[in-house]
């Protein structure tokens, strides 16, 4: 767990396998095991956990950016050495695992903030999961996709099978699954698995300007949204028309609905709060 949990006005807050940073209201999570690859292991599902209640509970925080340290893996997926050495319990062990990791990505889904995912290399296993929860998703063009759990004789976890089958097709998910390739960045992007590939070396700056620019939006529309989508693969047609309804309602009893409106007929331009 964190040193400082409950300090929002200190953006420094240390993690063992994360490095957490607060500017201009966008939070930046690095997965921080760069000699590993930044392989997930039981401390860093349970410093994700921790991650993603600040960035659910703090208003100063209208963004977050999810990337790895290094060149060379954006996330490794899960740490088979580490999850190895708690045989025969490796399986109490994995359930102790996936609750913490599942617990982030619930929280991460679910608030108002929008979450980018900025790949900066090999997403594997786990780490291909981290590319389908965040609501956005930028590759370096040193970025490289696969599913790998199959190849370990293992399924899928961390929202994998849930947000991928959305986002690129049963088919093509299934693909990935079972044969394990590798998809290029490029291909990545065809595939719609990625919005946009940038060159390596300007990942972190596009990933910093989209955020910054979302920082600036309307928090709790960007919040409601979200839960439309995630509402919509199992609304019927009629139930998910009458949820827009009542979320466009609630929308402009808000300040920045109010700002929003104000301002377009005033014909200025919004200056959003998040309130």
């Amino acid at each position: 767990m964190p040193e400082q949990i409950n300090a929002e006005a200190n953006a420094e807050i240390l993690f063992d396998t994360l490095l957490f940073d607060v500017a201009d209201n966008v939070a930046t999570i690095t997965l921080n095991r760069p000699e590993h690859f930044n392989a997930l292991n039981y401390q860093m599902a349970d410093d994700l956990l921790a991650a993603a209640i600040q960035c659910d509970e703090r208003s100063d925080i209208r963004a977050v950016i999810i990337t790895g340290a290094g060149d060379k893996a954006f996330c490794a997926g899960g740490d088979l050495h580490s999850f190895h050495a708690y045989a025969p319990d490796m399986a109490s062990h994995l359930k102790l695992v996936t609750l913490l990791l599942h617990g982030a990505v619930s929280r991460f889904t679910r608030m108002d903030a929008p979450v980018i995912a900025a790949i900066n290399g090999v997403a594997a296993g786990a780490g291909i999961s981290f590319v389908g929860f965040p609501d956005l998703a930028i590759a370096s063009t040193e970025a490289r996709f696969v599913s790998a759990y199959t190849g370990s004789g293992l399924t899928p976890d961390g929202s994998s099978t849930y947000f991928l089958p959305r986002i690129i097709g049963q088919r093509r998910y299934l693909e990935l699954a079972m044969t394990n390739r590798m998809l290029s960045a490029d291909e990545a992007a065809d595939w719609g698995l990625v919005n946009k590939v940038v060159p390596h070396d300007r990942l972190r700056q596009e990933a910093r300007a989209l955020a910054t620019t979302l920082a600036a939006g309307p928090s709790r529309a960007f919040g409601r949204l979200k839960d439309m989508v995630h509402h919509s693969f199992g609304a019927s047609a009629e139930g998910q028309m009458e949820l827009e309804a009542r979320m466009l309602a609630d929308s402009t009893k808000t300040e920045d609905g109010k700002a929003g409106i104000a301002a377009f007929v005033g014909k200025t331009k919004p200056v959003f709060s998040g309130k």
